[in-house]
């Protein structure tokens, strides 16, 4: 079996077992997802997920966040870690937003990451989920769990993942593939143990042939 057909393979089981591909973090706009996931750095979503909503409670316009105090924002943010380098990118890339993009973000990987604290995970996460582009999220569960299954060599640099992944998956699945790996890897092929006896790619997974 190849990369190509074990990744075919694969995302047909992660589809019937979760048919719901959705993104974990809680937001209504698509600035208060560039926010979101600017703090799930170093931090779980379900934290942010408490954290964004007195923020965006406190805050509920780029404007207001863009003209923010930021030591009060720095206090909001804090309990996602990092606090103070968070705040002041949040500020910047909504100031940023509002005086080139009147507020709308942008649709490319280059201006994504010209953007105060947005990575490669950020930017790919935008284009999927808001523009409904091909999108590779490799955080911690899709490098683990993708490495596990043979679809890429086990190596645990996001770039290189991510590279190797836009050439097994098929470009129109790869968004949902990925929220999908954060399922199933806060399900059954966890950090600790990959629970194989529970998985429903067990027998067409590396770990098993």
């Amino acid at each position: 079996m190849t990369k190509k057909q074990r990744s075919r393979a694969i995302i047909e089981r992660l589809e019937a077992e979760y048919p719901d591909a959705i993104c974990s973090l809680d937001y209504r706009e698509p600035w208060q997802l560039l926010i979101a996931v600017r703090l799930s750095a170093q931090c779980t979503d379900a934290r942010v997920n408490i954290v964004t909503k007195d923020l965006f409670a406190t805050y509920p316009t780029m404007e207001s966040i863009a003209n923010a105090d930021i030591d009060e924002l720095t206090d909001i943010v804090r309990p996602c870690g990092l606090g103070p380098g968070k705040a002041r990118d949040i500020r910047a890339a909504m100031g940023i937003l509002l005086e080139k993009y009147a507020g709308r973000i942008p649709d490319t990987m280059d201006e994504l990451l010209a953007l105060p604290g947005v990575g490669r995970k950020s930017a790919n996460l935008i284009l999927g989920d808001v523009y409904g582009q091909p999108a590779y999220v490799t955080d911690t569960h899709c490098i683990r769990i993708t490495g596990r299954m043979g679809l890429t060599d086990g190596s645990k640099d996001p770039k290189k993942v991510e590279d190797q992944l836009r050439k097994v998956l098929p470009p129109d699945k790869s968004n949902d593939f990925c929220h999908r790996m954060v399922l199933h890897g806060r399900a059954v092929c966890t950090a600790r143990k990959a629970n194989c006896e529970n998985c429903c790619c067990n027998d067409i997974c590396s770990r098993k042939i």
